[in-house]
């Protein structure tokens, strides 16, 4: 029996398409560690990347079942960027943090977890530092 494609490439196309034609500007968070070589290693923090995928930014966009591709300006200098689809965790819109993380594991978006579902968190507040993580929602 064949294996099923991933779902990941198409939920990133259509995702991105949404936030495009919505009129927001697409990032997706990409895990810098499995990116491989092809990505701006420079630019990453805490082992992750955040790229803007709006077609403003990039030149030559192609979003495949394999990889994201596209050449953008880092710093006034022009890269050619290749992403591994299964490197991308998610994909949100700039402007009002709507959008989708995707799970280790392509069986789909992850549900979000309730506030307070966390062991020994109450609802409304953050664990850790004290800094304010950001917000993404699953749009349905």
């Amino acid at each position: 029996m064949l294996k099923s494609p991933s779902k990941r490439p198409y939920l990133l196309r259509a995702m991105h398409q949404w936030i495009t034609d919505s009129g927001h500007t697409p990032h997706v968070i990409v895990d810098a560690g499995r990116a491989g070589d092809d990505v701006p290693h420079a630019y990453a923090q805490d082992g992750k990347l955040v790229l803007n995928l709006s077609y403003t930014a990039t030149q030559r966009l192609k979003i495949d079942n394999d990889s994201v591709e596209f050449d953008a300006r880092f710093a006034g200098v022009i890269h050619h960027v290749r992403v591994p689809v299964g490197a991308v965790m998610g994909i949100y819109a700039r402007e009002t943090g709507e959008g989708m993380m995707f799970p280790d594991q392509d069986g789909g978006p992850e549900s979000p977890e309730p506030p307070g579902s966390r062991p020994g968190s109450r609802q409304g507040e953050e664990s850790g530092s004290g800094a304010k993580r950001p917000q993404l929602r699953v749009v349905k």
